[in-house]
């Protein structure tokens, strides 16, 4: 047995028998200090379950915040132990009145929420915060963006709040990168409201949370996003009384939101008003936004003269421009000018993509040439470019409004195959209502069994193309089986659905079924259809998303 466990297997027998321990305090370094700290990770070891053997006045007097930070570093490193750790730590703290030094709250927090304690961290930040001490910078962005990671936005908020109210006492200031962080989690989470509470009842108004122009980016990304725009100019403006300053991206950010909510005309005259700024120019991001926003209203002789602009002031258009408008030409049917943009892209050295790809083929389905644009699916394949979501929807849907429905259903054996895509019930709608109508039942609900293995949820279309075609087949029974699957998934049919398959019911002799049917789905009906799963409508034709 080596000779500190001999000696280790003493100390707690002293321990035990406290009264007779010598008075004299262990130095808090040297060889005797590293053998003490030997034995009580030992004995921590041994009695994880109870750690009550610290509760000697041996442990009071000898153990100090040197060794007690030892111990825990040594329990988190090497033991791999940070829960451990933590009760040692709250143990002597509590039971011995030991007064931890900071070093061991920062490796503690650090630990427990790399280790997703997020709960025992929050305790050690309350028992730092009472004890007065601040946290340092590095720990405070690691606490605040785990516990922003883990959902638990309100203990984030807390500790940041908490954090700039002791740092006004010893003049520390906390890093705009730690609020931004928190605003930008807030607002990928949807937490859109939220994120600007808490930046204009807090961040705004403390002394020691200073926004920066990032700061101001990220809220105003965030209710542009949402369709807040005019909520957005009103932080845009005040930017200068908190001594910052827009820069491109906050100007690409408002334009590109402005043409989301189909306000081009202000978004160029916001272009007119970035061009008169010094330093500041519009580049390929500012007017491909402005782009993308004539041409979602269909006013393509206003793209193509932003697009002769920019190449005229040397900015030259890039893949993301060109696709735009392809994309935009094909919507209004104008494919003798699609095609022409496509060959100018081509020129300047740009190749395709899937997007340029999709956009075309929803072009020609739109008016008409179907096959035109399954040739270009083909000269897809062909190139290797694999096809994405919106590629096969549009396709599908094309092919099922022409009432070519086994194509339709190859297609979409082949998007079947592809497990780098998750389907959506819009791809599947459009098929699934073809062979409904044509009276063929038992294919529809194979595909609709493919959408659920394929872990793509029925929605509201969904179920109704099901309900109709069953009833329009005569077969109630089954009708009535997609109904009560339907409201048991928390879809809220609509009044046309449950008005058909009422009558269908009756029809068919089924008085009984069809007056519990009203009963049940008038309750349904009366619910607040916010607070039920939506649907997806069903598209028989595609805005093909094009990032800027």
């Amino acid at each position: 047995m080596p000779l500190w466990v001999q000696r280790a297997s003493n100390i707690f027998l002293i321990a035990r028998f406290h009264g007779h321990a010598s008075s004299k305090s262990l130095p808090s370094y040297g060889p005797e200090a590293v053998w003490f700290t030997k034995v009580v990770c030992l004995l921590c070891f041994h009695h994880s379950q109870s750690l009550d053997v610290f509760g000697s006045d041996y442990f009071r007097q000898n153990l100090d915040s040197h060794i007690a930070f030892n111990v825990i570093q040594h329990i988190n490193t090497n033991l791999n132990n940070p829960r451990l750790a933590f009760r040692f730590f709250q143990c002597t703290r509590i039971n011995l009145n030991l007064v931890h030094c900071i070093g061991t709250f920062n490796l503690l927090l650090r630990s427990l929420c790399q280790m997703g304690f997020h709960d025992l961290a929050t305790l050690v930040f309350k028992y730092m915060k009472s004890d007065g001490y601040l946290l340092e910078n590095s720990i405070l962005e690691t606490v605040v963006l785990a516990l922003a990671n883990a959902g638990k936005f309100e203990t984030a908020k807390e500790i940041l709040i908490s954090q700039a109210e002791l740092g006004r006492e010893e003049g520390s200031i906390v890093r705009p990168f730690v609020h931004n962080s928190l605003l930008s989690l807030l607002m990928k989470r949807n937490r859109v409201d939220e994120a600007v509470d808490f930046f204009k009842d807090h961040i705004l108004r403390s002394e020691r949370l200073f926004p920066d122009t990032c700061t101001f980016n990220t809220v105003i990304r965030g209710l542009c996003r949402v369709g807040g725009v005019d909520k957005a100019f009103e932080f845009f403006n005040d930017m200068g009384s908190f001594g910052c300053f827009p820069d491109i991206v906050t100007y690409n950010i408002l334009i590109n939101g402005l043409c989301a909510v189909g306000q081009a005309d202000r978004a160029q005259g916001l272009l007119r008003n970035l061009e008169l700024q010094d330093g500041l120019s519009p580049d390929v991001v500012t007017y491909t936004s402005v782009i993308s926003g004539y041409c979602k209203l269909g006013r393509m002789d206003e793209a193509i003269n932003l697009m002769d602009e920019m190449i005229t002031y040397g900015i030259s258009p890039n893949l993301v421009t060109f696709n735009i408008l392809i994309n935009g030409f094909g919507k209004i049917g104008d494919m003798f000018s699609a095609i022409k943009m496509y060959g100018r892209m081509c020129a300047v050295g740009y190749p395709p993509d899937v997007v340029t790809f999709t956009s075309l083929i929803d072009g020609y389905c739109r008016t008409g040439e179907l096959d035109q644009g399954l040739k270009l699916w083909d000269e897809m394949n062909t190139r290797n470019m694999s096809p994405n979501l919106y590629t096969f929807s549009v396709l599908i849907s094309a092919l099922s409004k022409e009432n070519r429905l086994n194509e339709a259903r190859e297609i979409l054996r082949q998007l079947n195959l592809r497990d780098d895509i998750v389907p959506q019930p819009f791809v599947y709608n459009p098929v699934l209502d073809g062979f409904c109508k044509a009276g063929n039942l038992n294919e529809a609900n194979v595909i609709a069994a493919e959408m659920e293995s394929k872990g793509c949820c029925h929605d509201k279309i969904t179920f109704t193309i099901l309900i109709l075609g069953h009833c329009m087949k005569g077969r109630m029974l089954e009708a009535m089986a997609i109904f009560d699957k339907m409201l048991s998934l928390g879809c809220v049919p609509d009044g046309i659905t449950v008005s058909c398959l009422t009558s269908c019911l009756l029809k068919a002799g089924m008085a009984k079924e069809a007056y519990k049917l009203r009963l049940t789905s008038l309750k349904d009906l009366n619910r607040d259809l916010s607070s039920s799963k939506q649907s997806v409508p069903f598209r028989t034709s595609l805005d093909i998303p094009v990032a800027v």
